[in-house]
């Protein structure tokens, strides 16, 4: 297994020139967080193992990304809403999580039988979530069904699942994987593990008795539509046929302040991937041995995932239909003038003159 060290991976691997570009953007940001408030808190409903669960989510404000702070991914803004000086106590964390309890009991009428618990980094990586924590939040939620927690490959081991699986939830690892391509997780995504570091962390979690939730990123910049389509359609197959991975969240990229894809897309160099491209993938994906799943945020916005601007939120609606009951079927409905677009694109557009298309 490739040992996880950014100061290792910025020399002699390609990455050098990305995380300096990447500095030098996350730098501009002039914006400060309470520590003592969760980044994001909200309740939707959740395609599980165990059928449809009502799901509560909880992006924590921690120190942010490690990997975010020496360069990191193209793509993510997110270390740019974590706290500025990269510390948060384990009592501010409490505060969070209490936080969190109260606008659930005050939004719903039952507690959620899946939580899910994000840090914009690696909720596993004890530098943003210490064991205490840890702790605290597998006891909060004892009471519940499932859990689910994110993190890199390098920081899924066992003594960190072990106080949740002890609590008696199921418990997911939501590894960000990107794609299964390890030429463009690295050079288009800028992330420094490999596609067997992720088998490596399934095999882990397998071990204890955990599952594993795949993070997908449709089109990261440099690909073009048909790339990146063909690509997601790859890495979802692949990922489906690595025992304890059961489900494969596709995530259309957006664009996010303070990266590269921001530099690029202001530069007219990045177009967000069409909701036509999310449908064909998830079609040409139904027979995974996997649950596929896509949630398309900022969809029909120039900054999210969008078609023509007229059928966005049609698309945007049957692709969430479809990650309820997963029948392929209720795409079968959907017509556009833009799908001649699109398919265009997807035949004309090359590396050299993207995006053929705003």
């Amino acid at each position: 297994m490739s040992q996880p060290s950014p100061e290792v991976y910025e020399r002699g691997r390609g990455m050098d020139a990305h995380n300096l570009v990447m500095r030098e953007l996350r730098g501009k940001r002039d914006d400060t967080y309470d520590p003592s408030e969760p980044t994001r808190v909200w309740l939707d409903e959740d395609h599980t193992p165990d059928g449809i669960q009502q799901s509560l989510t909880i992006i924590l404000n921690t120190g942010g990304c490690r990997w975010a702070r020496a360069g990191g991914c193209t793509m993510c803004g997110y270390v740019a809403e974590s706290v500025e000086d990269g510390s948060v106590t384990t009592e501010q964390l409490a505060a969070q999580v209490e936080y969190c309890v109260e606008h659930e009991r005050s939004q719903a009428d039952s507690p959620a039988e899946l939580i899910k618990i994000y840090t914009s980094g690696s909720f596993l990586d004890e530098r943003e979530v210490g064991p205490e924590t840890r702790e605290l939040i597998a006891e909060t939620f004892s009471d519940r069904t499932r859990i689910v927690v994110e993190s890199l490959p390098d920081f899924v081991l066992a003594d960190r699942l072990e106080p949740f699986l002890d609590a008696g939830l199921a418990v997911d690892v939501a590894i960000g994987l990107e794609t299964a391509s390890d030429r463009i997780r690295h050079d288009c995504v800028n992330k420094y593990f490999d596609f067997i570091d992720f088998e490596a962390a399934c095999s882990t979690a397998a071990d204890v008795g955990a599952g594993v939730k795949a993070y997908l990123l449709l089109k990261p910049p440099f690909l073009t539509e048909e790339e990146a389509i063909q690509d997601m359609i790859e890495s979802i197959h692949r990922c489906a046929d690595v025992p304890g991975c059961h489900t494969v969240s596709m995530n259309p990229c957006n664009v996010q302040r303070y990266t590269m894809v921001d530099e690029l897309f202001y530069r007219g160099g990045y177009r967000p991937p069409w909701l036509w491209s999310v449908v064909e993938i998830l079609e040409m994906t139904a027979n995974a041995d996997a649950i596929v799943v896509s949630d398309p945020v900022g969809h029909g916005s120039d900054r999210g995932p969008h078609n023509c601007g007229e059928c966005d939120n049609r698309v945007y609606e049957a692709i969430k239909a479809f990650n309820l009951d997963q029948e392929p079927a209720i795409f079968d409905r959907l017509e556009c003038d833009c799908l001649d677009t699109w398919t265009m694109v997807r035949h004309k557009e090359t590396g050299y003159n993207q995006p053929l298309v705003d």
